[in-house]
């Protein structure tokens, strides 16, 4: 028996580094409107390297796409491409600043994986234990609480486009937010 439905929030980006910051920000924003906010830190480290890969690395292009889901006690943070090569974890060196991501995702991710995603591109994961209390607010969508209409404008100011589908009580449309 499923104690929690899920949640799940996902953005599609460019993987820029202007667009890194963006949604480490949504991501964090995300967190704290599920209550997780002591996942917020090791979330955003984990999205920052996932997506610097994907700037640094990936072809033919930068286009990506973030999911975070919080599914039971277990809350996952993958990232999409459509670069189909697999990366490997490296061992960096003494004062070395590159090379590492994926080893500090491993280092501080309870697990992560990747798989390649159809024929072209893969998905590259972390889960992070989590034990979100269920709230009465997270019933709604996270736009229709106020303060989190002004997080709606950011995003869609910024062009970043971003499907949120919260929990919501059974008798409420599915919400899917998608900037113009």
């Amino acid at each position: 028996m499923i104690s929690q439905p899920s949640r799940h929030c996902a953005v599609e980006l460019q993987a820029l580094p202007s667009r890194i910051g963006q949604v480490r920000r949504i991501v964090s924003a995300q967190l704290r409107y599920w209550h997780l906010d002591p996942l917020i830190d090791r979330a955003a480290l984990g999205v920052t390297e996932l997506l610097t890969n994907v700037h640094l690395h990936a072809r033919p292009d930068k286009q990506c796409t973030v999911k975070i889901e919080l599914l039971l006690d277990t809350l996952t943070v993958s990232v999409r491409d459509h670069d189909p090569r697999l990366p490997e974890i490296r061992e960096a060196g003494p004062g070395a600043t590159c090379g590492r991501g994926l080893a500090m995702v491993a280092a501080m991710a309870e697990n992560w994986g990747v798989r390649p995603d159809g024929d072209a591109g893969k998905v590259v994961w972390f889960t992070l234990p989590a034990k979100a209390p269920v709230v009465a607010s997270a019933l709604r969508s996270p736009y229709e609480i106020s303060g989190e209409a002004s997080l709606r404008q950011t995003v869609d100011a910024v062009g970043v486009d971003v499907g949120i589908d919260a929990l919501r009580p059974e008798h409420a449309p599915a919400r899917s937010a998608v900037a113009g």
